[in-house]
Order: C-alpha cells, then sequence, then structure tokens
C-alpha cells in the first residue's frame, strides 16, 4: 500500500476508557508518520516545505479493527492527490498484516505570517510529484 512505512508501538497513553486506541491517538499516529514521510521526502516538516508551512483542514478514520496497548504497528502512507494548494494522504495501519485502520488527511500549504493558504512550494510540488500518484 505505502510509499512510506513506519513503525510504531502502541503505548499506555493511547488508550481510551474503552480499553483500546482512541479516535485522538489514531490521528496522533498519522500525524507521526506524516511527519517522518516529509523528513525523508524533503527533507521538510509541517512548518516549514519550502518558505510556508501546512495545516490540516480534513481528517478521515476509518476502523477496521481494535488495536490494543503494546501493539507494534505498521503505518503506510501514500500520495493520494495533489491541488494547487493542498494534497491528500493516505494511511493503512497494520498489526502483523492485518489493516486495523485506515484514513486520510487533507494537507494545505499555509502563509503563517499572511495567515492565508498559499500556493504550493515548487520544491514540496516537485517531491511529491516525483511519487507515483494513486486515487
Amino acid at each position: 500500500m505505502e510509499q512510506f512505512s513506519y513503525s510504531y508501538r502502541v503505548g499506555i497513553g493511547d488508550i481510551n476508557v474503552g480499553g483500546h486506541v482512541s479516535n485522538a491517538a489514531v490521528l496522533t499516529i498519522f500525524q507521526d508518520a506524516r511527519l517522518a514521510f516529509l523528513a525523508q521526502l524533503g527533507p521538510f516538516s509541517e512548518t516549514e516545505v519550502g518558505g510556508c508551512g501546512l495545516i490540516m483542514p480534513e481528517a478521515h478514520i476509518y476502523y477496521r479493527q481494535e488495536m490494543f496497548h503494546g501493539d507494534q504497528l505498521q503505518i503506510g502512507v501514500r500520495v493520494a492527490g495533489l491541488k494547487r494548494a493542498a494534497f491528500t494522504l493516505e494511511y493503512q495501519i497494520t498489526r502483523a498484516g492485518e489493516v486495523t485502520a485506515e484514513g486520510t488527511t487533507v494537507m494545505v500549504c499555509f502563509d503563517y505570517q499572511q495567515r492565508k493558504p498559499c500556493r504550493m512550494p515548487p520544491q514540496l510540488r516537485a517531491a511529491l510529484e516525483s511519487l507515483p500518484l494513486v486515487g
């Protein structure tokens, strides 16, 4: 599935009162994988992608199985779409080869000084376009 793979071990802070990984923790796992993906791609970060930063106005999580404290997870990340000022990432979380969750985030290039979206910097666009797009 992935263009990039990231390993993560579920910690006690990821668990909710139901005894499984919380919604907030899954978004944090996506973020950790995304930060590692960006670091390898550029290196970029969410605060510096060639003159601007990134914001995440949209996120979706699709649960397939519960995840528990101590689980060793693999998170696949891939680029699913590019626009003028934004891109979409897809995530797939697996445990021992079985899908436990999937999701997407939309990442928008954002000028923090002007406080508004901006055109995707050429360096970021070139790096993302060098990857095979899906979707």
